[in-house]
């Protein structure tokens, strides 16, 4: 995937130019960490349908119906999360993002997320209290709000660096326009 040359904008709102080599980095790193998730929670949902195969009474005896849930929940928002993050990766090189500090922030959240939230549904039912989840539940919320904050930082982003591509487009095409024109103006020829 070809990185492009683009423009961040700090906090003073001076511009830096961000290089091939850190948009590439980032890449990267949410492609590695996306296909290896991926794989993990797939074989997490490999693992639940043994036991489901296997008939364990751990997992489906009918006391244990919120455990089979919480580590379904585990498998399924892993998985998903991989997802975003390899589309996370994807979407680095071909969009416009100028704002270092807001990649580097969505990279946390979305990291943040892929980890909390599937270990929270996954301690939530290791641990069963009555049929209830486990204390490890509790940091479900904290995931999503993990994911929720990294989308939306980064939906943002890109919704404010397409109106600013947008507007910079615009007046360079009225500059062009409003350019007079370098060659002479012709005579009109006296017969």
């Amino acid at each position: 995937m070809a990185a492009k040359n683009q423009t961040i904008k700090t906090e003073n709102d001076s511009t830096l130019p961000i290089g091939d080599s850190q948009i590439a980095a980032l890449e990267r790193r949410h492609l590695l960490l996306g296909w290896f998730a991926l794989l993990l929670f797939l074989t997490l949902g490999i693992g639940l349908e043994m036991m489901h195969g296997f008939k364990l009474g751990f997992y489906l005896d009918v006391q244990n119906s919120s455990r089979r849930l919480m580590w379904t929940l585990a498998h399924a928002h892993g998985t998903l999360f991989a997802l975003i993050h390899i589309a996370f990766a994807c979407s680095l090189g071909l969009l416009p993002v100028r704002s270092a500090s807001a990649l580097g922030l969505v990279s946390k959240c979305l990291t943040g997320a892929l980890v909390v939230m599937p270990l929270g549904f996954f301690f939530g039912g290791l641990w069963m209290f009555g049929g209830d989840p486990g204390l490890g539940v509790l940091l479900v919320p904290a995931g999503a709000l993990l994911l929720l904050s990294g989308v939306g930082i980064f939906s943002a982003t890109l919704l404010g660096n397409l109106k600013q591509g947008a507007k910079e487009q615009t007046a360079g095409t009225r500059k062009a326009q409003a350019k007079p024109s370098s060659k002479p103006p012709r005579k009109k020829r006296r017969k």
